[in-house]
């Protein structure tokens, strides 16, 4: 029987109160399994992945992140907005708490994070950071992104921000991270498609307000920052060599270019950094949400498969 308990604590913002949520196993866990959730989405999406977890005696937590879900609470807090002060090392250092409270509670259980989407460049940073803590990391539908894009989009956010103020949410924004995601999929039948073949959990998507929304100009700069900072090699350097790293996403992800980012990180980390227990996983036929996507049983059972593995140490 799986337990599902929500708890609060403070941000980093020093303001904020977060939304939690943990799924909890009969017994003692053997593992612990952090997700940091994507972004325009919240923890409790990824409720039917973290029971299948909890129920093979892997307890996982998570956090809303700030402007997420129901961390987005009053006063001035809404839909897409970080923090004014450092946002992209505070959802570091919010992620960071959560892992140690845990920890407390329950000592010497080995803790993985998966971090999906905008997840996965928060827990990319969190491993050049805090690495030596955890036990391994999937890094999961993640983006590679040029100096000149991210250059260009920073570029526009600041003088709109510079009218507009940092809650500002702009269309030309949203069309230059998004637009083009649906370029290889024929007759879509929403802006969303390109989340997953699901057309079910793409309608709740829709139809759900704490998805369906337009980051502000913080949100998108806090995003181009944590790209920046996770595509720099010589930062890349202080994640451990031994950490087991799996890289995960679909074939058809335009998140990830369609896998080739997934390829580069893997060969950045194998053959540049020398990190010894890299693993990749693409799935064909797969779209972002690999746990939302149609056949995301394999991918439950296959990231289990893993973290059994590394626990067992045959990785």
């Amino acid at each position: 029987m799986v337990r599902k308990e929500e708890l609060t604590y403070k941000s980093r913002d020093r303001q904020t109160m977060l939304n939690a949520v943990r799924w909890i196993p009969d017994g003692q866990p053997i593992a612990i399994l952090q997700v940091i959730h994507g972004m325009q989405e919240y923890i409790d999406r990824y409720d039917e992945f973290a029971r299948f977890m909890a129920e093979n005696g892997i307890m996982v937590i998570g956090n809303d992140n700030l402007g997420h879900g129901k961390s987005v609470t009053p006063p001035g807090s809404i839909y897409g907005y970080f923090c004014k002060n450092d946002p992209a090392t505070v959802l570091v250092r919010d992620a960071h708490r959560l892992k140690k409270m845990t920890q407390e509670e329950f000592p010497g259980v080995p803790v993985f994070i998966l971090g999906h989407s905008f997840g996965s460049f928060i827990a990319r940073e969190y491993m050049t950071r805090y690495g030596t803590g955890i036990k391994g990391a999937i890094i999961q539908g993640t983006a590679y992104t040029t100096r000149g894009t991210l250059g260009a989009m920073n570029f526009w956010i600041s003088i709109l921000q510079f009218f507009f103020g940092e809650k500002h949410r702009s269309k030309m924004i949203n069309d230059m991270a998004f637009k083009g995601y649906l370029r290889k999929i024929e007759k879509p039948a929403t802006p969303f498609d390109w989340l997953s073949h699901n057309e079910e959990s793409i309608k709740k998507y829709i139809a759900d307000p704490a998805c369906n929304f337009i980051f502000t100009l913080n949100g998108f700069k806090t995003m181009a920052e944590l790209l920046k900072r996770i595509q720099d090699e010589d930062r890349m350097e202080d994640i451990p060599k031994n950490l087991p790293v799996l890289i995960t996403g679909g074939s058809e992800d335009p998140v990830c270019s369609y896998g080739e980012a997934l390829k580069r990180l893997f060969d950045i980390y194998r053959l540049q950094l020398q990190m010894k227990n890299v693993d990749i996983k693409i799935y064909d036929g797969f779209r972002h949400e690999l746990q939302q996507e149609i056949g995301r049983e394999k991918v439950f059972a296959d990231q289990l498969d893993w973290i059994k593995k590394v626990l067992s140490g045959d990785n």
